[in-house]
């Protein structure tokens, strides 16, 4: 007699053996690195891969094959806590390769840090970088502490200091391969260097200013420049702005936090009226009224700038006379800013002209200066005839509370007309 007996498994069923298709997808996530198949597969598959992918896949693999949003995203998340797509186009593949070139640039130690880190990378995200924000350069690692000053002045000129020993990467060849780079903030110093704190740090020599502007000036795409925070001085200024005059796309320039005096601001007047600059900003430098007339003399001929800012310079009322005069016959400025310019009633009594005539100017800032009750009376009687202002600041100017009350009351209802304007011809559309 025979026994005919059939054990199975309680638990096992057919559903739990994966599908071929889904056998063969996950070996080619296993695999993507060595054979990157993408393009041949249907589009749920696509999908199933591509959320399936590391992050730490190599560049030269994933840069210009991958251009799913998603994938990108979590690239982004998994390496930055904060990541704001507002700031990069809207664009997750676009803020990863701009902020991952600009930390190597941040980290890159001449003599020290391959150059093939950068032109390696080149290729790959070419395509994608219209902004780089670099905040840090770091010098080389061997200076030659002989020649470095303990007691270097913010004012003191950079050459002769050991400069040959203190260069900083050249951004010529990076800004030549970037066709599609609009955009160039920089800022030549170290960030968070604590109790290492050495002025050779914050060295913007005359050699890195050659190279700079020898790139800005390749970058013919280039809209938006800003070397801030750098000890540029006059010589500086001078040379950048020979490399920019007739710059064929650069409409922001921004210079502020510098050593510019008069005679670099008499460069930039230059400049002003041989370029299609729109936006200068020129804050917290060293112009007196020397550089503000010349500024002025340009502003007077000038039909391109729409906002210029002078905050924090010493124009006096000199240089505030000569840009109030030049006001009378400009008819493209719409912003201007002179707080903190030891200002005082002259120009507030010339301004006042500017004000009743002026229907260009659209904000006014004249914080902290010294305008005083008669100057206040003054800009009041140029305000009753304005219907275009809508921003005027003139907090810390002493012109009186009741002034200052009436002022904004007239500037209140210009606003609100400009408004209500804007409700019944929205701006149309560009097609």
């Amino acid at each position: 007699y025979y026994t005919h007996r059939i054990i199975e498994d309680p638990e096992w069923s057919l559903i739990t053996v994966p599908h071929l298709t889904e056998l063969c997808l996950q070996h080619i996530i296993h695999n993507f690195e060595k054979n990157p198949i993408l393009d041949r597969l249907l589009p749920e598959h696509q999908r199933k891969v591509l959320d399936g992918l590391s992050t730490s896949l190599p560049l030269s693999v994933t840069a210009n094959l991958i251009s799913d949003e998603d994938y990108w995203k979590r690239c982004c998340t998994e390496r930055w806590q904060v990541c704001d797509i507002s700031n990069y186009g809207d664009s997750w593949k676009r803020m990863f390769f701009e902020r991952h070139l600009e930390n190597i640039l941040k980290c890159f130690i001449p003599d020290t840090t391959d150059p093939n880190q950068v032109l390696e990378f080149i290729p790959l995200c070419k395509d994608y970088v219209r902004k780089l924000e670099v905040d840090q350069f770091l010098p080389p690692l061997k200076v030659d502490q002989k020649e470095v000053r303990d007691d270097l002045s913010d004012t003191e000129s950079n050459f002769g200091l050991g400069e040959d020993s203190v260069h900083h990467y050249d951004l010529g060849v990076l800004t030549t391969a970037l066709p599609h780079l609009e955009e160039l903030h920089l800022t030549y110093g170290v960030k968070d260097c604590g109790m290492n704190f050495e002025w050779n740090l914050f060295n913007f020599t005359y050699q890195d200013c050659c190279n700079l502007a020898v790139a800005v000036k390749m970058c013919h795409n280039l809209k938006v420049f800003k070397l801030t925070h750098s000890k540029v001085d006059d010589d500086k200024t001078g040379l950048l702005v020979h490399n920019l005059l007739d710059h064929p796309c650069l409409v922001e320039l921004n210079l502020s936090h510098n050593l510019i005096r008069d005679k670099g601001a008499q460069a930039v007047g230059k400049l002003i009226n041989h370029s299609r600059i729109e936006i200068l900003n020129l804050c917290n430098n060293q112009i007196h009224h020397l550089g503000a007339q010349a500024l002025a003399q340009a502003l007077a001929e000038n039909s391109t700038l729409k906002s210029l800012n002078l905050r924090l310079n010493c124009v006096e009322d000199k240089g505030g006379e000569a840009i109030s005069h030049a006001l009378l016959t400009n008819t493209t400025l719409k912003s201007i800013h002179l707080g903190s310019n030891n200002l005082s009633e002259p120009t507030a009594r010339l301004f006042s002209q500017v004000l009743s005539q002026n229907t260009t100017l659209m904000s006014v800032n004249f914080s902290c200066n010294h305008l005083g009750l008669d100057g206040g009376k003054q800009l009041l009687d140029g305000m009753t005839a304005n219907k275009t202002l809508t921003e005027f600041d003139l907090r810390l100017t002493e012109v009186g509370q009741e002034t200052e009350y009436l002022i904004h009351q007239i500037v209140w209802a210009n606003w609100e007309a400009a408004r209500l304007a804007s409700l019944q011809h929205p701006p149309e559309e560009n097609t």
